[in-house]
């Protein structure tokens, strides 16, 4: 709410306080949604049953609990009576006498939307002329004349109240579409089912959550809606809600394998409220966190004993070598060769192990996969026998996605080196891409080789596993399934009519168009320059990166089109960020310098003469405001 609208709602609080008169707006599902004061002063009322929210039935429980309706022998059906009544939302005009002698009217008027106002008079002045009056009719003359005078005062005072009830009604209505309008903006389909599952109220989203659905569907079924598939699958959840319960679930959508998440929440009047979203991102990006906490993990169990391995093996190997220079029988060399050979597979295999488990990150830059596609062919193409064909079927769209190509090309020449094995001397290679519902990226290759055995199906995933005996180190799989995890897909093994298939499924995500050139970030930690990367990406730049002050004056001397520099001041070695922008100096390239460091810190004060600096945190608005509009010449 501006300031505009807190001014207009105090003052229309303050009109209403103003009224001799008590009133009461209860909303649809008979909670408070505004009072003024004489309605808790009349009924001398807690403050939480004048709080907006408060339920109608508490507030005739609390009235009828003290005695306000005089003596009943059962409170909780005189309120569900009250609160029956109420639901009908009719007119009415009734005068009561209070426990205290006190005798007032109640007028009720019902709102366009739901819900009722009404206006609490104390007619008790007027009773008694009335009584008078009958009483006394030949004495009331004279006074008939004053009491009429305060009847018509009387009137005049409810055709302001009416006038103040009309200003209410149109600030409710006035609200009533702002909330419309900030359901049609949420990225979510917000919806109302009534018991018969016919829908009530819909802000029109369900086309962005379930594509190929229509948009106006208020008075329509759900299942007709939704579709019979997406139905059966919610149907268990969206019956539990009937019942009471309020049920959260997710469910992958058959048609483009999106990722929904539902939530159904009961209301009072037997119908049910929804809440759906596209988490298909959320769910990539915890899958891909899931992953590399597993990986930190195996890190850790592994790094001790890989060292000590390591250690061994060097040994081994030394020994190893000197016993090859000795003049040994030649069964004897044999077998210091072999135990060369297997020492040496055990380093390999070191290195596999450290690649699986190391700290390594996928860093998701442009791709074009028509080229990344090409060229894979002519890297694998000499590696197969001559009898062994490779097809590539790229049926990607035109546009720039944003991959790790290296690391997806270093998994497709796996599973391509994969297929050959199993091919032999003669077989088929076919690599096949293309985009499933712009969510995900696939990429299959499949062999016409024997396919996997059943063993194989269960563990193939498993590290170590290998059907290639001594040959094989069990790792190239695992390592292919680790970057589609880490990258927030997955991986599917299988077999085909003709042979063995193994599908990677990757996050389909266009990549930025790059209009602000090339940027060069500098930064020796892992976490943040990842985050400081994602910053430049969003603002159009491409990005290389940089973890010292000498790694980065290499790159731009090396590099003629970079267009930014970005630099921490504290780096590693002994130069800093602030030595950079020295060494820069005659380049001409703007550089930003961002620190932690204090501004009372001398090398803050020293950075300040570099150029613009950035104290950590920043947003990324913060660093496009200093980000100059034009590179210097």
């Amino acid at each position: 709410m501006n300031t505009s609208d807190k001014s207009r709602a105090a003052m229309t609080t303050a009109g209403l306080n103003l009224i001799a008169q008590a009133i009461s707006i209860y909303d649809s599902e008979l909670r408070l949604a505004v009072c003024n004061s004489r309605f808790q002063e009349m009924f001398n009322l807690p403050n939480d049953l004048v709080s907006p929210g408060a339920r109608f039935d508490d507030t005739i429980r609390y009235i009828a609990a003290s005695g306000e309706y005089g003596p009943m022998e059962d409170i909780e059906e005189f309120v569900s009576a009250r609160v029956e009544q109420a639901l009908d939302f009719e007119p009415h005009y009734i005068e009561r006498t209070r426990s205290n002698g006190q005798v007032i009217s109640i007028e009720g008027a019902p709102l366009p939307q739901g819900g009722w106002v009404a206006v609490y008079t104390d007619i008790s002045r007027t009773k008694r002329v009335e009584q008078l009056l009958r009483a006394k009719s030949e004495e009331m003359s004279d006074r008939l004349i004053s009491h009429t005078e305060e009847l018509s005062a009387t009137n005049r005072k409810l055709a302001a109240t009416i006038t103040a009830l009309e200003e209410a009604k149109r600030q409710l209505t006035e609200i009533e579409g702002r909330t419309r309008l900030t359901t049609e903006m949420m990225p979510a389909h917000i919806a109302h089912v009534d018991a018969d599952g016919y829908y009530t109220y819909t802000n029109r989203r369900l086309s962005s959550v379930f594509p190929s659905r229509p948009s106006d569907i208020l008075e329509m079924h759900i299942s007709d809606a939704l579709g019979p598939e997406a139905f059966a699958k919610i149907e268990p959840h969206l019956m539990a809600a009937y019942k009471g319960s309020s049920p959260v679930f997710e469910f992958t959508e058959v048609h483009d394998s999106r990722r929904i998440r539902v939530a159904f929440t009961p209301d009072l009047g037997g119908g049910v409220y929804i809440l759906s979203m596209d988490v298909t991102e959320e769910t990539q990006a915890r899958v891909a966190l899931q992953q590399a906490r597993r990986r930190e993990i195996a890190a850790q169990m592994t790094s001790g004993l890989a060292h000590d391995f390591s250690n061994l093996l060097t040994i081994i190997l030394g020994m190893q070598g000197k016993l090859d220079k000795m003049e040994l029988p030649a069964a004897a060399q044999e077998m210091v060769r072999g135990t060369l050979s297997a020492a040496r597979r055990g380093g390999r295999l070191l290195n596999r192990i450290g690649e699986m488990t190391g700290q390594r990150s996928l860093r998701p830059q442009a791709t074009n996969m028509h080229a990344l596609l090409s060229e894979l062919k002519i890297l694998a193409t000499p590696s197969l026998p001559q009898g062994v064909g490779l097809s590539v079927l790229d049926n990607t769209p035109d546009v720039i996605l944003l991959l790790d190509a290296g690391k997806l090309q270093d998994a497709l020449l796996n599973l391509i080196l994969n297929a050959r094995d199993a091919c032999g001397v003669n077989g088929q290679i076919t690599v096949s891409a293309h985009v499933v519902g712009k969510v995900w990226l696939e990429i299959s290759v499949s062999d016409t080789g024997p396919g996997f055995s059943n063993d194989a199906l269960k563990n193939a995933l498993n590290p170590f596993f290998t059907t290639k005996g001594s040959e094989g180190s069990g790792l190239g799989l695992p390592m292919v399934y680790d970057m589609a995890k880490s990258a927030g897909g997955d991986m599917r093994v299988g077999n085909t009519v003709s042979g063995a298939s193994v599908t990677l499924r990757l996050p389909y995500r266009l990549a930025p168009d790059p209009k602000g050139g090339l940027a060069l970030l500098v930064e020796d930690s892992e976490e943040l320059r990842a985050t400081f990367r994602d910053m430049l990406i969003d603002l159009g730049y491409s990005v290389i990166e940089a973890t010292s002050v000498d790694e980065a004056s290499a790159l731009a001397a090396d590099i003629p089109d970079i267009a930014l520099v970005l630099s921490d001041v504290r780096l590693e070695g002994e130069a800093t960020g602030i030595d950079l922008a020295q060494r820069l100096k005659g380049s001409h390239l703007p550089i930003i310098l961002m620190t932690s460091l204090p501004p009372s810190d001398p090398q803050f004060r020293l950075a300040l003469k570099a150029g613009p600096v950035l104290p950590k945190p920043f947003t990324t608005q913060q660093l496009s405001a200093l980000i100059p509009t034009e590179t210097p010449a």
